[in-house]
C-alpha cells in the first residue's frame, strides 16, 4: 500500500477521520434461526453435527471484515504485520473468543440473535460512537480478537516461535521489531474502538485484561524455582494470560446488553472457566498432536522451559520431573525424559480431567442464567453449553 493510497476513513491511516465510503457496504451471508450457515451446511452434507459457532458464523464474517478495514494503515510493513492473521481468511484461526462473545450476547438478548441489519459490515470508523446494543457487542468481539492477536505476536517474539496457525509467525516473516510494533498497533486500534463505546465500566474491564496479560507474562518469565512446580501458580498464570480475556469480554457483552450484576457475574464466570479449560487442553495438545496439526511446534512448552498441567499432575508419580522443571528442561535429554514421564504417568489424562472440571463449571453458569427471553436465546445457550464440550475434544 503506497503512502497516497486512499483509506476507508478518508485520511491516510487516521482512525478519527470522517467516514467517506468508496464502495457499497459489504454484506455478510444472512443467518436467521433455522437457516443453514456455511459451516452448518458443510456439516449437514457430511452427516455431522454443526459446530456451535456455526450459529454466529455469518456475524463473525462481518466482524472479521471490519477488522481488516480497521487495521488499514499507510505504512506497508505495519499493515502487513497487523493484518498477518486477518487478511487471509485461512489464517484467521478459530475465532473462539469473538464467537463466545456473540453467543453470550445472543443468549442474553430478547431477540436471541442479530437483526438483518446487523449482518452488514459495520463501516463506521473505530472512533465513531455506537449506540445500538448488538453493534456495541460486535465491537467488543472485535476488540477482544485484536487484543488476542496482539498477544500472540508479542508471545511469538518472546518465545522465538517460527510458526503460528500453520504459517510463518510475524517475527519470522517480518522481524522482531515489526512484530512488536504490529502488536502495539493492534492494541492501539483496539483502544480507539474501546473508547468509542463511551462506557467507563467496559473500558475498565478490558483495560484490566491488558494489565492481566502483562502480569501473566511476567509471572511466566520470572517465576522462582518453587513457582515452576506449583499447580496454584500455574492456574493463576493461566487465568491472567488466557482466561481473563474471555471472562471480561463476556462480562462486557452482558454489560452493554443492559443486564444486571448477577447476570454479568455469571457471564464472567462462564468465560473464566471456559478459558481455563481451553488453555489446559491446549497444554495437553502440545504433548498429543503433531506440529502439522497444531500449526506450531509440538512440545513447544517443554522446549520453552514451561511446566504445564500435564507435567505438574505427573509429579506425584515422577518426582524427578521437579528438578527438570526447576532448570526449565535445559539439561541434556530433559525434554525427551519429561515427555516420557508425562506419557507414562497419567499426567495427560489428569490434565484432561482438570479441564473437564472447568468445562462443567462453565456449563453450570449457563444453566444459572435468568430464563431465556426467546427461542433464539435458548438456542444460543445450548450452543454455549456445547462449546464447553467441544473445547475438550478439539485437536488443534
Amino acid at each position: 500500500m503506497s503512502a497516497c493510497t486512499t483509506l476507508p476513513w478518508g485520511l491516510r491511516g487516521d482512525a478519527h477521520a470522517r467516514w467517506a465510503p468508496h464502495s457499497p457496504p459489504a454484506r455478510c451471508p444472512p443467518a436467521r434461526r433455522g437457516q443453514a450457515t456455511t459451516a452448518a451446511d458443510a456439516a449437514a452434507k457430511a452427516g455431522a453435527k454443526p459446530h456451535p459457532f456455526a450459529l454466529v458464523e455469518p456475524e463473525l464474517q462481518c466482524i472479521a471484515e471490519r477488522m481488516r478495514r480497521v487495521l488499514l494503515t499507510e505504512v506497508p510493513q505495519l499493515h502487513a504485520a497487523a493484518t498477518h492473521f486477518v487478511a487471509d481468511p485461512s489464517a484467521l484461526g478459530k475465532l473462539m473468543r469473538p464467537s463466545v462473545v456473540m453467543l453470550m450476547s445472543s443468549a442474553l438478548s430478547a431477540e436471541g440473535g442479530p437483526a438483518p441489519a446487523h449482518l452488514a459490515v459495520d463501516l463506521s470508523p473505530p472512533s465513531a460512537p455506537v449506540s445500538d446494543p448488538r453493534r456495541r457487542q460486535q465491537r467488543i468481539a472485535e476488540i477482544t480478537e485484536m487484543i488476542h492477536v496482539a498477544t500472540l505476536m508479542h508471545d511469538d517474539v518472546l518465545d522465538e516461535a517460527a510458526t503460528r496457525r500453520g504459517k510463518p509467525s510475524v517475527n519470522a516473516a517480518l522481524g522482531n521489531k515489526v512484530a512488536i510494533l504490529g502488536g502495539d498497533f493492534l492494541l492501539a486500534r483496539a483502544s480507539i474502538s474501546l473508547a468509542s463505546l463511551g462506557d467507563p465500566d467496559v473500558m475498565s474491564m478490558l483495560a484490566t485484561v491488558l494489565e492481566h496479560l502483562v502480569a501473566g507474562e511476567v509471572m511466566q518469565a520470572d517465576a522462582r524455582e518453587g513457582d515452576l512446580v506449583d499447580l496454584g501458580y500455574y492456574s493463576r498464570k493461566t487465568f491472567l494470560k488466557t482466561a481473563s480475556l474471555v471472562a471480561h469480554a463476556c462480562k462486557a457483552a452482558a454489560k452493554v446488553g443492559g443486564h444486571g450484576e448477577a447476570t454479568r457475574d455469571l457471564a464472567y464466570r462462564y468465560g473464566e472457566q471456559l478459558g481455563l479449560a481451553f488453555q489446559i487442553v491446549d497444554d495437553v495438545l502440545d504433548f498429543t498432536q503433531s506440529s502439522g496439526t497444531l500449526g506450531k511446534p509440538a512440545l513447544n512448552d517443554l522446549r520453552s522451559g514451561l511446566a504445564t498441567a500435564p507435567v505438574l499432575l505427573a509429579l506425584p508419580r515422577h518426582p524427578e520431573l521437579a528438578a527438570m522443571a526447576r532448570r526449565r528442561f535445559r539439561g541434556p535429554g530433559d525434554v525427551e525424559a519429561a515427555e516420557a514421564a508425562v506419557r507414562g504417568s497419567g499426567g495427560i489424562e489428569a490434565a484432561r480431567e482438570m479441564a473437564a472440571r472447568h468445562a462443567r463449571a462453565a456449563a453450570e453458569c449457563v444453566r444459572g442464567l435468568p430464563p431465556p427471553a426467546s427461542a433464539g436465546a435458548e438456542e444460543a445457550r445450548a450452543a454455549l453449553v456445547e462449546v464447553t464440550e467441544t473445547v475438550l475434544t478439539r485437536v488443534s
